[in-house]
């Protein structure tokens, strides 16, 4: 793993991915562009590890994946998924399921850049991220039953909560694929933008979440995502918890200053 220098960002480099940090986000970009950055088993140890880097890192604050090329990420790796059987499928979905929730429960925002096709475990490893942005190029689909399979990466639940059940059930069922206009139409993803313009505006997101008190950003985050895993009341008792919580930080204390003051605030993100 090569490394340079901090004074310009550092770049960790793995076989199979780029992993750039900035100042306060990073960007993973997915770097097998010759097989549309599919997701073989060292690309999600990759991903894996440098999810573990920077989750350990106090100072990045937000992620963008993207790609490189005219992918997103175009699915599983498809010589290694003909290998699978009755026995080891269970693990070949479970390592996959589990970098993708390694994503989802990161801490910190997790922005995909989709960039070009995102398919089958590539549309997944979108679904696993908090903010979408898509190129006007992009496409999406679940296309595994067109494999004899179905989604094992999570496809199956995230689609579902994100576009309804409706929607989900159409795109699985038949495997069809979507472009960009379409997936904003059924509210797959953010926003559209010219390709030469996907990654700046991803890193202008980025760069706006990190100016925000990251207490509270984590903290909403947190409530955020676990939407689906709790009753609404034991949701509305984790945001009264949280609240309560960031009203002792501060930055709370900070922010609401500087509003009465009506002056910038200035957050130390204690």
């Amino acid at each position: 793993m090569h490394r340079r220098s901090p004074l310009f960002g550092q770049t960790m480099e793995f076989p199979t991915l780029l992993c750039e940090k900035k100042t306060g986000y990073a960007i993973i970009t997915l770097n097998r562009p010759d097989k549309l950055n599919a997701l073989s088993a060292q690309t999600l140890a990759d991903l894996y590890m440098a999810l573990i880097d920077l989750q350990n890192d106090d100072t990045i604050h937000a992620l963008i994946i993207t790609g490189n090329g005219k992918a997103f990420a175009a699915g599983a790796d498809i010589a290694e998924l003909h290998e699978q059987n009755s026995s080891s499928g269970y693990t070949f979905a479970e390592r996959g399921q589990g970098v993708f929730n390694l994503i989802e429960l990161l801490g910190i925002p997790v922005i995909a850049a989709v960039n070009g096709f995102a398919l089958g475990g590539g549309c997944e490893l979108a679904l696993a991220c908090h903010i979408r942005y898509a190129a006007t190029t992009a496409r999406f689909g679940q296309p595994e039953v067109n494999l004899g399979i179905i989604p094992g990466y999570g496809g199956t639940q995230r689609l579902t909560r994100i576009v309804g059940r409706s929607a989900s059930t159409e795109l699985i069922l038949t495997g069809a694929i979507i472009n960009a206009e379409e997936a904003l139409r059924i509210g797959l993803v953010n926003s559209l933008h010219e390709p030469e313009a996907l990654l700046p505006f991803a890193e202008q997101a980025a760069q706006t979440i990190i100016s925000k008190s990251q207490p509270a950003v984590r903290a909403a985050l947190e409530c955020i995502i676990n939407v689906d895993e709790k009753t609404p009341m034991e949701g509305l008792e984790l945001e009264a918890r949280r609240f309560s919580d960031i009203c002792g930080t501060e930055d709370f204390k900070e922010g609401t200053k500087a509003f009465l003051e009506k002056r910038k605030a200035a957050f130390q993100n204690k």
